[in-house]
């Protein structure tokens, strides 16, 4: 994790002393379980609740337990004992350490997802805001790069919003399937605990029971969590790209709300560069990063190794800190997007009228001429008007052999900017809904 890009609630999530914390509310809930059901005398279960709950867990001093041991659970749960006292002794009974590990990393994702969740509604509303705003703001619209036909400023902003919806459901599915607890034992077999105590345990920490759990939960929950944040980071890329693009000089439909006393270039001082939506771009490319090392920590030997351990320990704390100061930033870029309506009005013009080429071309096959001949009447008027050689609808109206088909109010009549957006509305209830 690095400073400059992270926010402290997320941050906090993967401390030490947080994952310490949860540890012990998971041996502590174990213990509850455990005496509930004899193994356990129940007042040990209430020492261990009433010396652990109040300690101040002391980060270096289990690591200097762990430098001696080379075991992070153990170094944890003797640090433990030194709150707790003869009653120590009841603790982790018939668990493994990747019961406390995994729970604990599973509790610790699911919270890490409902901040992203969050995150993704403030980037939808400012989305939906902006949409509505601009919802028939004229803007031209590229394919290739190329201008291509007109759309609308708001349709492009309802692109992003329908996306964004997807990633909001796909991450939430993403939790779910995360949101599993295992207290099973050495391989999972439950030999030496009851799996009534993970049931117990599951409940208290708001997770769901893994049905099977060899010695550790399975990764392809946590491949699959790891995915989704890898295509939510893919969508910010791709909304921060069409805003750098609309960036451009030669463009400047858009631009990054650029404050009072700001500075674009160490050397020249005119500068106005779109460096947040490059910042997203970068900040995108490492959470997607993540995704692979996930993906084959699916691989591990027989019921149990840790070779995913170490990643795990780098690419959790990265990929979902990472993602939410990226979504943060995307939502307020979104929110102070300076657009300039007059721009989009020029770049639209600025072909003569060809990008109303394909109107021309539907007209005259409806009147009669074969689609062949309609597009070389239409091209061969178009490429003039790319070379700078006259206005598009003036050399239609010179063409005599187009002229057999349409008059010159017909010609006309297909120059109009309003023909493109009258399912607008249609996009944006299936988009938004009704309201």
């Amino acid at each position: 994790m690095i400073p400059r890009y992270t926010r402290p609630e997320m941050a906090a999530i993967w401390e030490p002393l947080t994952r310490f914390k949860i540890w012990f509310e998971i041996e502590a809930h174990a213990s509850d379980a455990q005496a509930e059901l004899g193994v356990i005398p129940k007042e040990a279960a209430k020492t261990i609740w009433a010396r652990g709950k109040d300690a101040q867990f002391d980060v270096a001093r289990i690591d200097e337990i762990e430098r001696e041991v080379k075991h992070d659970v153990i170094a944890f749960l003797t640090h433990l004992a030194e709150f707790v006292g003869p009653d120590s002794r009841f603790v982790h009974q018939g668990m493994t350490s990747s019961d406390v590990l995994d729970t604990c990393f599973n509790v610790q994702l699911t919270r890490a997802a409902d901040m992203l969740i969050a995150d993704l509604d403030k980037v939808l509303a400012a989305l939906k805001k902006r949409a509505f705003e601009h919802k028939m703001t004229p803007s031209i619209g590229r394919s290739h790069g190329i201008h291509a036909e007109p759309v609308t400023f708001g349709l492009k902003l309802a692109y992003a919003y329908a996306e964004f919806t997807r990633a909001r459901e796909r991450l939430v599915a993403a939790r779910k399937e995360v949101a599993t607890c295992a207290i099973s034992g050495s391989v999972g077999t439950f030999a030496h605990i009851d799996p009534r105590v993970e049931e117990h345990v599951a409940r208290a920490m708001g997770l769901a029971v893994e049905p099977i759990s060899t010695q550790i939960i399975p990764r392809d929950r946590h491949a699959m969590y790891f995915a989704t944040l890898g295509v939510i980071a893919a969508s910010v890329e791709r909304l921060a790209t069409e805003i750098r693009h609309l960036q451009r000089t030669e463009v400047l439909e858009a631009e990054e709300f650029f404050s009072e006393g700001q500075k674009g270039s160490s050397s020249m001082p005119h500068k106005r560069n779109p460096v947040l939506t490059e910042n997203l771009t970068g900040l995108s490319r490492m959470v997607r990063a993540y995704v692979t090392p996930a993906m084959e920590n699916v691989v591990l030997w027989h019921e149990r190794d840790i070779s995913h351990s170490s990643a795990e320990r780098m690419l959790a704390p990265d990929a979902t800190v990472t993602l939410d100061f990226a979504l943060n930033r995307l939502a307020g870029l979104v929110e102070k997007l300076v657009i300039y309506p007059e721009n989009m009005r020029k770049n639209l013009d600025r072909l003569g009228g060809l990008i109303h080429s394909q109107r021309l071309l539907t007209a005259l096959t409806q009147k009669g001429c074969s689609r062949e001949d309609s597009y070389r009447l239409v091209q061969r008027n178009a490429m003039p008007v790319w070379r700078g050689e006259g206005d598009f609808e003036t050399l239609l109206k010179k063409d005599a052999e187009l002229k057999k088909y349409l008059s010159d109010a017909e010609i006309s009549e297909q120059f109009d900017l309003g023909y493109h957006f009258k399912h607008v509305d249609t996009i944006f209830r299936r988009v938004f809904g009704e309201a």
